[in-house]
């Protein structure tokens, strides 16, 4: 950072090559755009705030609250009929 005669040497400079008359125009051109540049950064920054708090309620209205969900009982297993045994005459290979 310059020290106080690096700014008047700068400043005699500037005097010099720009004039008495537009240093000071543009030093409120300079002012006037930081103020610019600082009202889009806060704007920037509003407005990305202003997207997380719509995002948040938005995330919550998405995801219904977590019913327990009902499951079907589960069916016993039919018992199945004992087949009937048949009776076979071994030695013909015939059902009776």
């Amino acid at each position: 950072m310059p020290g106080g005669y690096e700014w008047l040497i700068i400043i005699a400079v500037l005097l010099l090559l720009f004039g008495a008359k537009k240093l000071p125009e543009m030093a409120r051109s300079v002012g006037q755009s930081a103020r610019v540049f600082k009202g889009e950064m806060k704007g920037l920054k509003d407005d990305d705030a202003r997207a997380k708090q719509a995002d948040e309620p938005a995330r919550t209205q998405e995801l219904p609250p977590a019913a327990p969900q009902q499951t079907p009982p589960a069916a016993a297993p039919q018992a199945q009929p004992p087949a009937a045994p048949q009776s076979t005459d071994r030695g013909t290979g015939q059902a009776s």
